[in-house]
């Protein structure tokens, strides 16, 4: 294979992914069948396997048992914005990560005391195995799952406060920012770092995605005078949703 030359699955995947691109193979459509591929493309069984596996990974397509492979409806992608503090008044966490804010979401949380891992003790500057409170939510937006987020709060810094259950109590739902000014902790900086990697499984279960789906992760960080208050995990299906941020000029 000479330099810059495409693996022959590759071409015959580019091909197809093309052909569903341009409406030639519409959602529903049953992908042409190993031997159809082995005989339009001129490739072996093996070349013709691999490019389907290609497009399955890719979503592009899903296989249906006992009756063959079939391009998947793409839907259009939906907004989630991001845009730093929520504004006063007592904005719910999922108000805040809605693009509409039309009052249509939902949540579920389920919160429980743990040790921190050596990944969450380093985002939140403490040690492995201290104890925080961990706080899991599925938001859902006209009954669908959208969104997945794990959060984890110190409990040396919220333990035995009104504010310790982030979902209960007189604060309870108000987020981070509000419910850290109740014990006189002032929050003054989030970070917000963003990548993507294939949905673990019970993620993918949860959102409704297919094995090798891709998933955006933002590791979001509160701060305040330099500690850490909170950290978490916002997780969000890639094919259905993309992340827009809406940031202050200075």
């Amino acid at each position: 294979m000479t330099f810059g030359e495409q693996p022959a699955y590759l071409r015959v995947a580019g091909d197809l992914r093309k052909k569903i691109a341009d409406g030639l193979l519409p959602p529903h459509t049953r992908l042409p069948s190993q031997a159809r591929i082995r005989e339009e493309y001129g490739v072996s069984d093996t070349v013709a396997l691999e490019a389907r596996k290609v497009l399955m990974a890719e979503g592009l397509v899903e296989g249906r048992s006992g009756s063959g492979t079939y391009v998947r409806e793409r839907p259009v992608p939906k907004r989630v914005a991001r845009s730093g503090y929520r504004p006063a008044g007592g904005a719910t966490p999922f108000r805040q990560e809605q693009a509409d804010g039309d009052g249509r979401g939902t949540w579920e949380s389920r919160s429980e005391q743990a040790e921190a891992s050596g990944a969450v003790a380093e985002r939140l500057g403490i040690k492995p195995g201290d104890r925080v409170m961990c706080t899991r939510y599925v938001f859902r937006e006209a009954g669908e799952a959208v969104m997945l987020s794990t959060s984890w709060e110190p409990l040396d810094l919220t333990g035995r406060t009104p504010v310790m259950l982030p979902e209960e109590g007189p604060l309870g739902g108000m987020g981070v920012v509000e419910r850290m000014a109740a014990i006189d902790v002032v929050v003054d900086n989030v970070t917000e770092e963003v990548g993507a990697r294939p949905g673990l499984a019970e993620e993918l279960l949860a959102l409704g995605g297919v094995p090798g789906h891709v998933v955006v992760v933002i590791q979001r960080t509160f701060y305040a005078s330099g500690r850490a208050v909170e950290t978490a995990d916002v997780v969000v299906p890639a094919d259905r949703y993309r992340v827009a941020y809406h940031l202050p000029v200075r």
